[in-house]
């Protein structure tokens, strides 16, 4: 007859600092169909490390390792799963049922991976409860089990699949003396029905029950009392092997789930509530951090990113260097130096505007015709004022959208109205977009633009008739922001020396 299991030079070396453990060094094994093997040896011996190679849990270091002639150590991971589920069912000695789960639901675990249907698993598992005594405790969980019925639940669940080895890891270990005679028993009459028991203990009296005691020890195997010259029962395995089914392993898995999360609802409770908290609390923070850089990125492009401001000193006062007030004839100047799109001067004040009864105080800007190119602001109703209106010294003004909630707070359209500052008519031909705040946080919407030469003719004629309080110069494009601020820098101070 031909070996079930074929050890042969087994090894199994873990590293542990500098040293090498040889949990088994050198062991060779045969085991024969319908067998009953007790593997003996104390706590460190290498006895559950070679429990775990043998049922396929573990890969060996060295040597080779054959089930039914089959070579395990050539298996990819899904062929070894599939060769262990076929082959083994385990008992442990801790049980490792799952709390959450009835005891029918325990034992039909081990048949969801082999593509049984639902009903065959609870006609199977039903079954197998009755006959070991619990067919009143099926849908009992393992809290409310003793621990002889909890390892009973777990026999069952070894032969969920029907296979023709039982590995059983001191499987009386956590039982009282009655409990544990009662396992002994049932390990018994399963190799009486021609399983091929193998059991793990260090229990002479537990390892009596096996025909064939092999003994363990540093590694190695020490003594073998040889097979039985009795001939075995061997009975083959009684199910055909079905593929797992994709979405019945799904939905078996959320099941579990769901039922997990059931059982401990205040623990579920507390962890959804954690998890929304920190998903709020990181929302939260992303879109503080986004409207943060959305908000800079739009006062910076209200600015524009190759925009050059020039700006004088104080009225009256004559600081380092050469320029102290600027004027129209600067900015022609600097509209002349290569690298330079456009050029925008501006003379500002506050003047109080009246339209009806309606009084507001707003900053007044005398621009040219290129500020809305310059400042990157587009119009939202009517039109900016052109060179023309520039040359006539025109009385026309154009709104920003807070001096049009103001003075025409019922949604009026303002274009071709007049409004008086200084008690002078201005006809309103255009309304600038909204723009928000500035880099400062100032209002640039609460402000009206009139042609520059108009201002200072009709406007701010008491201080500085010929001068503009700001220069804005727009670079053609963002890399030529620096040679332009050169070039300006050095054509101000030639004018003003001169």
């Amino acid at each position: 007859m031909s070996p079930l299991l074929d050890l042969r030079n087994l090894q199994r070396h873990y590293a542990s600092g500098d040293t090498v453990v040889k949990a088994l060094d050198g062991v060779s094994l045969q085991i024969f169909p319908g067998e009953f093997v007790a593997i003996m040896g104390q706590s460190g011996s290498g006895k559950s490390t070679l429990m775990n190679i043998l049922g396929c849990l573990d890969s060996p270091t060295g040597g080779e390792y054959f089930i039914r002639g089959e070579d395990a150590s050539s298996l990819a991971s899904d062929e070894l799963a599939a060769l262990r589920r076929m082959t083994f069912g385990f008992i442990f000695q801790k049980y490792n049922l799952l709390k959450t789960a009835t005891a029918q639901e325990n034992v039909e675990i081990p048949s969801m991976y082999d593509g049984m249907t639902k009903t065959e698993r609870v006609a199977r598992s039903e079954e197998l409860l009755e006959t070991l005594g619990l067919g009143n405790r099926l849908d009992h969980r393992p809290s409310e089990l003793s621990g002889g019925q909890q390892q009973r639940v777990a026999v069952a669940r070894a032969l969920m699949n029907n296979p023709p080895v039982i590995l059983a890891d001191e499987p009386t270990g956590a039982l009282d003396s009655q409990s544990g005679q009662e396992v002994m028993a049932l390990l018994k009459k399963l190799h009486a029905d021609g399983r091929t028991i193998i059991l793990i203990t260090h229990d002479e009296q537990v390892a009596k029950n096996a025909h064939r005691i092999v003994r363990i020890h540093d590694g190695k195997i020490s003594s073998d009392s040889g097979r039985s010259g009795k001939a075995p029962v061997v009975v083959e395995q009684g199910f055909a092997r079905r593929a797992p089914r994709l979405f019945t392993e799904i939905g078996e898995s959320f099941k579990t789930s769901l039922r997990a999360l059931h059982v401990n609802m205040f623990r579920t409770a507390l962890t959804l509530l954690g998890i929304i908290i920190g998903v709020a609390a990181v929302v939260t923070m992303m879109a503080i951090g986004d409207g943060s850089k959305q908000k800079v990125l739009n006062q910076i492009n209200s600015m524009g990113t190759n925009v050059i401001l020039v700006q004088p000193g104080m009225a009256g006062f004559r600081g380092a260097g050469d320029i102290v007030t600027l004027t129209p004839e600067d900015a022609a100047a600097l509209e002349k130096i290569p690298g330079v799109e456009a050029v925008m001067a501006e003379r500002r004040s506050r003047q109080t505007l009246r339209f009806g009864n309606r009084d507001y105080l707003a900053s007044v800007s005398g621009v040219s015709t290129s500020m809305p190119s310059v400042r990157n602001w587009d119009m939202a109703a009517g039109v900016f004022f052109t060179d023309r209106d520039m040359q006539s010294s025109a009385s026309v003004v154009v709104l920003g959208q807070t001096v049009v909630d103001q003075l025409f707070p019922n949604e009026e359209n303002p274009v071709g109205k007049y409004l008086r500052i200084k008690n002078i008519p201005f006809e309103v031909i255009g309304v600038m977009a909204k723009k928000g705040q500035s880099f400062d946080g100032r209002d640039q919407d609460d402000n009206i633009f009139v042609p520059l030469t108009t201002a200072r003719q009709q406007l701010m004629r008491a201080a500085f008739p010929g001068s503009v309080s700001m220069i804005m110069a727009q670079a053609r494009t963002p890399d030529q922001l620096a040679d332009a601020e050169v070039e300006m820098n050095q054509t101000l101070r030639l004018r003003h020396r001169l």
